[in-house]
């Protein structure tokens, strides 16, 4: 606060000073010609600079934060959903069990996650909320959803045990939050939680990516000493917030 309110202070002392400096200029000016233009100019340049500063750092408001609000026009899967912009939106944070997509059966619970997915946001006005990183490779949205009372679906799918906690580069507002839900989840042994297999032979995770794999993958023998991070079960990696890695993973549920 000390500093942007320093900030602030140095911005408008600089404009106060080159104002009368600038304007100091017309005194005793038989002709308007004489007005130094190019000093002027500096000194509309040097503001301009100065504020463009100032609102990137974030210290003065941006337009750019008002809230948007959005209708849910059709459900893809538990964890991403179309709006009535025609935008697909994928849930930060989260990753949901998948539905049949033909060529391979829905995981289990995956439908199930769908269902409840439908049931939090189908035909309702949702606020959409981002985080640093707004589109994944895909070209989808990434965001969190929240409804009119404030229930945040995100957290929803995790706490019913619908899905599990997937770390997603910068995107981390709402992290703690989420790891939140999921260990109450697991406690509680919902959905995905009920039945969850152990081979016993311990996992290896990373700490950049927020993966975890079996000690038998190459991914996990490619993680640096400074990195890695020994789990005994997958239990103990997801409570810590860690993901499946899809190469040795993929079916982590029975695996």
């Amino acid at each position: 606060m000390r500093v942007e309110n320093t900030l602030k202070s140095l911005y408008v002392e600089t404009v106060a000073r080159w104002s009368r400096y600038t304007f100091n200029d017309f005194n005793g000016l038989n002709d308007f010609n004489d007005f130094n233009v190019q000093r002027f100019q500096r000194f509309q340049f040097a503001c301009r600079l100065l504020f463009l500063w100032l609102a990137l750092a974030g210290i003065f408001p941006q337009a750019g934060n008002a809230q948007q609000w959005e209708t849910v026009r059709w459900i893809d899967d538990g964890d991403t959903v179309v709006l009535d912009t025609g935008d697909r939106i994928r849930y930060i944070g989260i990753n949901c069990p998948e539905i049949d997509h033909g060529d391979r059966p829905a995981e289990p619970f995956g439908d199930l996650a769908k269902r409840y997915n439908k049931e939090l946001v189908y035909g309702k006005r949702v606020r959409i909320e981002y985080d640093l990183e707004k589109r994944d490779r895909h070209g989808r949205l990434l965001a969190y959803l929240f409804l009119g009372n404030g229930r945040f679906i995100n957290g929803a799918l995790v706490a019913e045990g619908l899905a599990y906690c997937l770390p997603h580069g910068e995107n981390t507002k709402f992290r703690d939050a989420l790891l939140a839900y999921q260990r109450e989840a697991m406690s509680a042994k919902r959905g995905i939680w009920k039945d969850l297999k152990e081979s016993g032979t311990g996992y290896v995770g990373n700490r950049i990516s927020g993966r975890f794999h079996t000690r038998e993958c190459i991914l996990a023998k490619s993680i640096s000493k400074r990195n890695r991070i020994h789990f005994k079960t997958k239990q103990d990696a997801f409570w810590n917030g860690f993901a499946p890695g899809k190469r040795c993973l993929g079916e982590y549920w029975k695996q």
